[in-house]
């Protein structure tokens, strides 16, 4: 084809030459024969202005015919010239770059004329041919992802940073270290924490437990319909309080004023004046039994979660419904507030986790992992990170976009309540009765624990609903189905010899589901 170019190139040279040297100039009107020199001067400018590109190509034969068949096209789209054929005396002279072969000069044949990807049979016969050791190399690489194709003994060009290059005799061998897969790193040590006293005093379920600021007496609501309040050095009955006329389901203290909240299935939120001991407001508005309630740490707000599958927040000191938080499509089981955005979390039983901006009163994030009812979140007292409680497992995230951390599984029952404290030690209770205690930064779980029933009721009263620690963290509460508060403590003789961490360098498997 480039030597057909080029014939028409230099047979339009020809005739363009023919036809100027038939003409005349028009001088003044008057046709005037050219003379020789200037005649040979004008075509020497014509030959360099218009044909000097091309006059350096060297022109194919005399007797070149026409004839050119019809050109066809390889799978690739790349057409075709058949070198020879019948009834065609053509003979092409092949210059410059091809891109089938790569050098100048080369006649082009039907084995390089058109390009072919390597069979499976040639790859193997390859892989044959390769030494032993190379061909070791190739069989323990992984496969490429993406289904690419890679040749046989081709070098990867994507070497991990542990690539060794070593040199034996006159050969190099590159023997590349594999990846190692993600483990988990070694838990903190954490002392074991054992049963020290049980307390007895209320007629039902205990279903919500909470600790005053100054660390000197907690409060307890039960199934029993009252709020009582205990010292928490010697474990006596301080106060009882009488108003709800349900289940209390959730009690908390003000770290800014005198004042206790509960809540309950009876539909009410109440304000308690701890000077009087008396309920000085109440606060309207839930359709059905409210679940849970949390503080504001930095404004007087309360958060209220409820059975009619609604969060709401409140002005403590005018009573105003602020703003309803709808979106959960079940009951709205625990709710959670900070001071970093988002202000707000809730769980539900409509497994969904809801991450809510307070101003606006609008959901954030909203996390759907969870396979199960969600009834505890728990918030980090130092990181800015939460968990978040269910029969399928325990998971962490990141705030403030609810990013997925990494799953706690073991605890294979319905987990009706989360704590944590600052040195990462993460306590999940549950229906059952049994509490696990796990390091939160790597989530081993490094202690099991099922105390026994309270004498005289059943087994099946074992259950756990609420715990708490204590604002020293020595101490944990746990508020239970036998009727009693169990408190806990670390085991002071333990050490690292008598109670080891049995943990293994085991791969972690971060199943976002």
């Amino acid at each position: 084809m480039v030597e057909v170019q080029k014939h028409s190139v230099h047979t339009l040279v020809f005739r363009s030459l023919k036809r100027t040297h038939d003409m005349f100039v028009a001088d003044n009107g008057k046709p005037v024969p050219l003379d020789e020199e200037s005649h040979k001067r004008k075509m020497a400018i014509k030959l360099r202005n218009e044909y000097g590109p091309v006059l350096h190509m060297p022109t194919s034969k005399e007797n070149l015919k026409e004839k050119v068949p019809q050109s066809a096209s390889d799978s690739y789209g790349h057409k075709q010239y058949p070198a020879n054929q019948v009834g065609q005396e053509v003979e092409y002279l092949v210059t410059g770059t091809h891109p089938y072969p790569p050098g100048p000069g080369v006649a082009l044949t039907a084995d390089t004329k058109i390009q072919r990807m390597p069979s499976e049979s040639a790859a193997q016969s390859l892989a044959v041919a390769l030494p032993a050791s190379q061909a070791r190399a190739d069989t323990n690489r992984p496969v490429p992802a993406g289904g690419e194709y890679r040749h046989p003994g081709a070098s990867d060009r994507s070497q991990p940073a542990g690539a060794v290059v070593m040199e034996g005799g006159n050969a190099k061998n590159s023997a590349l270290m594999a990846k190692k897969a993600p483990t988990m790193p070694k838990p903190q040590w954490h002392p074991p924490w054992k049963l020290y006293r049980v307390i007895s005093g209320h007629l039902g379920w205990v279903r919500c437990i909470a600790v005053e600021p100054g660390n000197q007496w907690f409060v307890t609501g039960s199934a029993d319909r009252t709020i009582k309040i205990w010292d928490l050095a010697s474990g006596k009955l301080k106060l009882s309080l009488t108003g709800h006329i349900s289940t209390v389901r959730g009690v908390i203290v003000s770290t800014r004023s005198p004042y206790l909240f509960s809540c309950g299935e009876d539909k009410q939120v109440k304000c308690w004046d701890l000077e009087y001991n008396k309920v000085i407001r109440h606060y309207h508005g839930h359709l059905s039994a409210v679940y849970g309630l949390d503080l504001h740490p930095t404004i007087d707000v309360l958060v209220t979660c409820s059975r009619d599958s609604t969060a709401r927040i409140w002005d403590v000191r005018t009573k105003a419904s602020v703003h309803t938080l709808s979106g959960h499509t079940n009951a709205v089981a625990t709710v959670r507030c900070q001071a970093a955005e988002p202000q707000i979390i809730t769980g539900s039983h409509d497994t969904t986790i809801r991450l809510w901006d307070l101003v606006a009163g609008k959901t954030r994030v909203t996390l759907t992992n969870h396979k199960k009812s969600v009834r505890a979140v728990v918030l980090h007292p130092r990181h800015y990170t939460f968990a978040s409680g269910s029969p399928d497992n325990i998971k962490q995230w990141k705030f403030p976009d609810g990013s997925f951390i990494q799953n706690l599984s073991g605890h294979n029952a319905i987990i009706n309540t989360l704590t944590v404290n600052s040195d990462g030690v993460l306590v999940s209770g549950a229906d059952n009765g049994t509490m696990h205690l796990w390091d939160w930064r790597t989530g081993y779980n490094f202690q099991r624990v099922h105390a026994a029933v309270q004498p005289g009721s059943l087994d099946s009263e074992s259950g756990i609903f609420a715990c708490a620690f204590d604002q020293s963290e020595s101490r944990l509460l746990t508020a239970e189905a036998d009727k009693t508060i169990k408190v806990y403590k670390e085991d002071d003789t333990a050490t690292e010899e008598t109670h080891p961490v049995s943990w293994k360098p085991e791969i972690i498997k971060r199943k976002r589901f």
